[in-house]
């Protein structure tokens, strides 16, 4: 892996190969090696490559993040599942950002689509987890307006930290009922059947869950991006031609006025780019 933006005096010097760079150089942000030098990152350089924006001075704010792959015709899945267009160090990207986060949102098709499981400790990242003030692992919360979803599936029944379901107040009776006596938490985030985008975020804040991150699917993610609660997009680029109808990362109602958001890191490996944009 080798960093291609930011560019600094260093990463230009290494490129033109008129600097001391070499696998113990240090490139953008203090990283050893963390230019153009291409080679395996290691878990903690990932950690400070995608760390979250430090508290102001009025302490944390929800900051919300997305992590989304897709192809390079603009297909955000392959037969329903993005694990066909992904690859190696995407994964390792997107086990640092769950790493990362309080808690990971996600749609009830994608849950459905993807198997989803409960997130896991990982020790690599305990000691991080432990100085930020987090648990062993982030909870994952489900969106769903109908919580059409098999409360069976150790998602709910057995994960190290209890399942959030965001559901409107108008949902089922009986289904909050369900996910709940299989031990999730029920969060209700909308007036009526559905859930209202900045609601589900000051109710994930208010539960202390400040470091957002969603993984979609692309109805979830176009809801956010028209809520305009969005601070960050995490896309991978994947080298893959797919053709078909496969689904664009977001999806729904356009919004108005497009929302322009800045670049902030892009990285490569094996051909597949590792964009970071954020709002300014």
């Amino acid at each position: 892996m080798r960093r291609l933006f930011p560019v600094t005096d260093q990463t230009a010097a290494m490129a033109s190969g008129g600097g001391a760079g070499g696998e113990g150089a240090v490139g953008t942000g203090g990283i050893p090696g963390a230019g153009l030098v291409d080679r395996e990152w290691s878990l903690g350089e990932l950690a400070a490559a995608y760390a979250y924006p430090e508290p102001g001075p009025g302490g944390r704010e929800p900051w919300l993040r997305a992590n989304m792959v897709s192809t390079l015709d603009g297909a955000a899945q392959h037969d329903g599942r993005s694990q066909p267009i992904s690859g190696a160090a995407d994964m390792r990207i997107f086990g640092t950002l769950r790493a990362l986060a309080d808690v990971v949102i996600v749609g009830a098709e994608t849950v459905r689509l993807e198997g989803y499981r409960p997130a896991r400790a990982r020790a690599e990242f305990a000691e991080l987890r432990k100085a930020a003030g987090q648990g062993p692992a982030p909870a994952i919360a489900v969106v769903t307006a109908s919580l059409d979803l098999d409360f069976s599936l150790p998602l709910f029944t057995s994960p190290l930290v209890p399942t959030l379901v965001l559901t409107g107040a108008a949902a089922a009776p009986d289904r909050i009922g369900a996910a709940e006596k299989a031990g999730a938490r029920v969060v209700i985030a909308g007036d009526g059947v559905g859930v209202d985008p900045a609601r589900a975020v000051r109710a994930l804040a208010d539960l202390g869950h400040t470091r957002l991150l969603t993984e979609g699917g692309p109805r979830l993610l176009g809801q956010l991006v028209a809520a305009e609660v969005l601070d960050e997009l995490c896309l991978t680029v994947s080298p893959m031609l797919t053709a078909g109808d496969a689904q664009r990362i977001a999806g729904g109602p356009a919004v108005a006025v497009p929302r322009r958001f800045a670049l902030e890191s892009l990285l490569e490996d094996a051909g597949f780019l590792f964009t970071r944009y954020r709002r300014p």
